[in-house]
């Protein structure tokens, strides 16, 4: 089997559906609204929408203590807040602790960021509000947000009126919901780009946003759109995606994928074979997402994405379901599109379609603080530009910079720590928001990833990387880091090493989305007992990189992701 069948083949083999069972799976459609779990049965008497009244006018007057445990597990989620781990509480603990026993009494807050489109004015409110009440945090996500901690529940009303005045909110920020929706960083700006998706994404973001009918789902519900050739929007591993494709009849369009996720069932999305006209793509995402509320599987939890339903039905099924019962229409057949030319992050120094340049900057892991982002803020307005993007791969884009600003514009990021010209594994890096804040945590992640990065750059500075180079390190199994589609991926657990259980990862390797280096989507490979110790992730990296270089086929300019996946078990440890 060749590299191409193998990393495509898995991930449809690992996300099946439900076995057979007496039990209804709770598909509303099929067996009916009665709820069948705990989650279930409060969502039918308050999906969460209405909470924030509660929010406002009851519990941040009351404190903390004064809020119901159903709203505080369960509907707070819907408008972005989610109590953080309490400090101290060591990984091994995680599993063996009640959410309220792990929990603190301040909240992590993510702020709505849909197609990662900011002003600097939202910025500055954004850097703000951490300044006063989240004690400086600030982390850019890889799907676009911003998360603030250590918020009270007292301030948050008065958070609310600050983002909601210069145009940005919560809604629907977490839950089973339509969350957040990724859009290309460079859209309506790239030269190269085939269509601008903006107007879709507000389209969306308008009509269903915070629309009772969808506000209760079976589980999270993610989207991406872009217009730009790059793919850069992973949407490969989200639940809906759009991807601009040119037809050669109908002319440019999009691409309609469904039913990817990731998390501890991995599988790749898959294309539905249809063209969709932008004006088509608001009715076919509303109709993508009502097949997910009616047909969802809800009596387990863990069965509740869409990629199990996906996995029961097939593609053809799934189209004529679309067609038929939500669109009253078919779709135009439509081709794939084209693996992309140029790397998705947009990092570095580019030309925008109207002369002027945008700047894509790394910071490292996504970590930023609230006074940066003021900084930030008054940097780039000296330099003539309101607007910046946040990206899918925790980095971020400023726009519109005049050509005779860029270069002292660069020197004064970089200056901030936010470099246009990073290393191979300053660029590389995500981690997600591990043990320091994530009551689902079993290891330290953006601290330890960040040690990493700094060594690496040391220790690896006589080696030539000829490829660009993925490391993605998650504090617990569930994925939001996206461990499965990177180079080298790094689950968090408690692992033994010399006989001594210690906080540390499982790897994976080989994994990668569609890119410039690659043709087609898979998983990384995983190896037998193969584990990092926390504080070990450079030694590891160090030692299978150099043996990557040491080893690759050169006349055919192999990547790490195919030497991965080719190479022996004891190449890989």
């Amino acid at each position: 089997m060749s590299l191409t069948e193998s990393t495509n083949a898995a991930p449809r083999d690992r996300a099946r559906p439900p076995r057979p069972s007496s039990k209804p799976n709770g598909q509303w459609k099929i067996d009916g609204t009665t709820p069948l779990n705990g989650n279930e049965e409060w969502k039918q008497v308050d999906d969460g929408l209405s909470v924030r009244e509660r929010i406002e006018n009851v519990y941040s007057k009351g404190g903390f203590h004064s809020i119901d445990p159903t709203d505080l597990h369960g509907r707070f989620r819907v408008w972005g807040l989610y109590t953080q781990r309490k400090p101290g509480i060591d990984g091994g603990r995680t599993a063996t602790l009640t959410p309220e026993e792990l929990e603190d009494e301040y909240f992590m807050f993510r702020v709505r960021i849909d197609g990662g489109q900011l002003t600097t004015e939202q910025l500055r409110v954004i850097g703000q509000i951490s300044v006063d009440f989240a004690r400086g945090s600030a982390d850019i996500t890889d799907r676009q947000n911003i998360q603030l901690h250590w918020i009270r529940v007292e301030d948050v009303p008065e958070i609310w009126r600050r983002l909601e005045a210069v145009g940005l909110r919560t809604t629907e920020a977490c839950g089973d919901v339509p969350r957040v929706i990724l859009g290309s960083p460079v859209a309506g700006i790239a030269a190269d780009e085939l269509i601008d998706p903006t107007p879709q994404i507000e389209g969306i973001a308008k009509r269903f946003i915070g629309d009772p009918t969808l506000a209760n789902l079976p589980r999270k519900f993610k989207t991406a759109i872009t217009g730009h050739p790059s793919q850069d929007v992973v949407h490969e591993i989200n639940d809906v995606a759009f991807v601009a494709v040119e037809h050669p009849e109908l002319g440019i369009g999009y691409d309609l994928w469904v039913g990817g996720a990731l998390s501890t069932t991995p599988r790749l999305g898959e294309r539905l074979g249809t063209f969709v006209r932008p004006d088509q793509v608001e009715d076919a995402w509303h109709g993508v997402t009502q097949i997910f509320r009616d047909y969802g599987y809800r009596r387990l939890r863990n069965k509740a994405r869409l990629k199990f339903l996906l996995a029961e039905w097939g593609t053809e099924k799934f189209r004529q379901v679309l067609q038929d019962e939500y669109l009253g229409y078919a779709l135009a057949d439509g081709p794939a599109a084209p693996k992309p030319k140029t790397p998705g992050d947009h990092v570095g120094i580019h030309r925008q379609k109207d002369g002027n340049f945008y700047i894509g900057v790394a910071p490292t892991v996504g970590r930023l603080s609230g006074q940066a982002l003021l900084d930030l803020a008054d940097t780039i307005e000296r330099h003539g530009s309101a607007r910046l993007r946040t990206t899918p791969h925790q980095k971020l884009v400023v726009l519109d910079v005049p050509e005779a600003e860029v270069e002292e514009l660069v020197a004064e990021l970089g200056a901030l720590g936010l470099s246009a010209k990073p290393s191979v594994f300053r660029r590389g890096t995500i981690a997600c928001t591990g043990i320091e804040y994530c009551k689902l945590a079993i290891v330290e992640t953006k601290v330890n990833a960040a040690n990493a990065v700094a060594q690496l750059e040391e220790r690896l500075a006589d080696i030539d990387v000829p490829h660009a180079l993925s490391l993605h390190v998650n504090g617990c199994p569930n994925s939001c880091a996206r461990i499965q589609t990177a180079d080298i991926g790094l689950k968090g657990q408690l692992v033994t090493i010399d006989g001594e259980q210690v906080p540390g990862y499982q790897v994976h390797l080989g994994g990668g989305l569609a890119n410039q280096d690659r043709e087609n989507p898979g998983l990384g490979r995983t190896v037998r007992g193969l584990k990092v110790a926390a504080d070990g992730i450079a030694d590891y990296v160090e030692r299978v990189v150099r043996r990557f270089v040491a080893e690759r086929d050169v006349a055919a300019d192999e990547t790490f992701a195919q030497w991965a996946h080719r190479a022996d078990e004891e190449a890989l440890q």
